[in-house]
């Protein structure tokens, strides 16, 4: 089987490392919060450029906390895009806020600014854009919007670590930015993380109260919070990961161009937007022949996915909002056309020239 992605090569390339920091995080005895947490979160946020990065159980509780460091919740709402993990809009309802889509832009898959504004009210408190698969949103046209309309930004980038837009890393292009570390992304740990980074000095204090019941100091609480903990057993993982990032994504783009270069005469296949500032954290094509090449992929052993089979607007939990089939057209069409094949920095040229292969002999020549 060609997978995916392959969790097993890419944490066996690092085993001996991780070992050794397991063992010296089991000698400390001290296993939430600790000093391994402490030392990602510094190293995260002078990465990004922020003054802080905090902590958090998992990318969904990121999203959750940062809403509500803001206060949006019950009578708000906050625009983000159809076509992306469900995480992304359940986080807004699950703060009592409503989700309001607007559809995407057909090249990079991201949300459409010019979208986004058409949908903006005086309800409207803050826009979430995904930085899908990898690649950054037009952080500038967005930013601009919500200046224009004195909106929140909030970056998804659980898909987008170590992804840059015009030179500078996603997760300090907003008010505030939310990873995920759950194992199959780019940045991943062997269970599940996340983080929030922002320079925004109270929501920092705000997350940092709620990630911990709502206490700043121990057994005195002045919000209600959550119990959103970063292990420390994941914090040292992740900082031997972190290691690594560069290399990581370095190898994901080499794949990316060594696909766009071999599949670029593909008749029924279209490849993805080239991007220096994209990680690949998906590589997805687009074909009116979707379900034939999946199915002649699966047939030589070689794994794919489907992101995201059933836009969120379509979501039958989201039937209450009036959301119909054709209200976002370029989302719709993507959920139908769109397919995943194997991209992670393990996969070797021969397993991707096995691929490439049947693609071209499907796909066209």
């Amino acid at each position: 089987m060609i997978n995916l992605v392959d969790l097993k090569r890419q944490f066996q390339s690092v085993k001996n490392e991780i070992l050794q920091e397991i063992d010296a995080v089991i000698e400390r005895g001290q296993y939430v919060l600790g000093t391994k947490v402490r030392e990602l979160e510094v190293k995260i946020a002078k990465r990004l450029g922020v003054s802080d990065a905090i902590a958090v159980a998992n990318g969904t509780d990121a999203l959750v906390l940062t809403l509500d460091g803001y206060g949006i919740g019950a009578g708000d709402e906050v625009i983000t895009s159809p076509f992306t993990f469900f995480a992304s809009a359940e986080a807004i309802s699950r703060v009592g806020a409503t989700p309001v889509f607007a559809d995407v832009d057909p090249v990079t898959f991201n949300i459409d600014p010019k979208e986004v504004e058409k949908k903006i009210t005086s309800a409207t408190k803050a826009i979430i854009p995904v930085h899908l698969f990898g690649q950054p949103a037009d952080m500038d046209e967005l930013n601009a919007l919500a200046k224009k309309y004195g909106l929140f930004v909030i970056e998804d980038a659980c898909q987008a670590f170590g992804a840059s837009y015009k030179g500078r890393p996603v997760g300090g292009l907003g008010n505030a930015a939310c990873f995920s570390f759950f194992p199959t992304k780019n940045l991943g740990t062997m269970g599940d993380g996340g983080m929030i980074t922002t320079s925004d000095s109270e929501l920092a204090s705000q997350i940092r109260k709620l990630r911990a019941h709502g206490t700043a100091q121990k057994y005195y609480h002045d919000r209600i919070g959550y119990n959103s903990r970063l292990d420390e057993l994941h914090a040292a993982i992740l900082l031997v990961n972190l290691v690594n990032i560069e290399e990581w994504n370095g190898k994901r783009r080499a794949l990316a161009d060594r696909y766009r270069q071999l599949l670029a005469d593909a008749v029924h296949i279209r490849i993805p937007q080239e991007a220096d500032d994209h990680i690949y954290h998906l590589y997805c094509l687009e074909s009116d022949r979707r379900a034939e090449l999946m199915a002649a992929l699966a047939k030589a052993n070689i794994q794919t996915g489907v992101y995201y089979p059933r836009c969120l607007h379509l979501q039958e939990v989201y039937s209450g909002l009036g959301y119909q089939e054709g209200d976002f057209p370029v989302a719709e069409r993507l959920s139908e056309k769109l397919f995943a094949i194997p991209m992670h920095p393990f996969l070797m040229e021969e397993e991707q020239d096995q691929i490439v292969s049947i693609l071209r002999q499907e796909g066209g020549n």
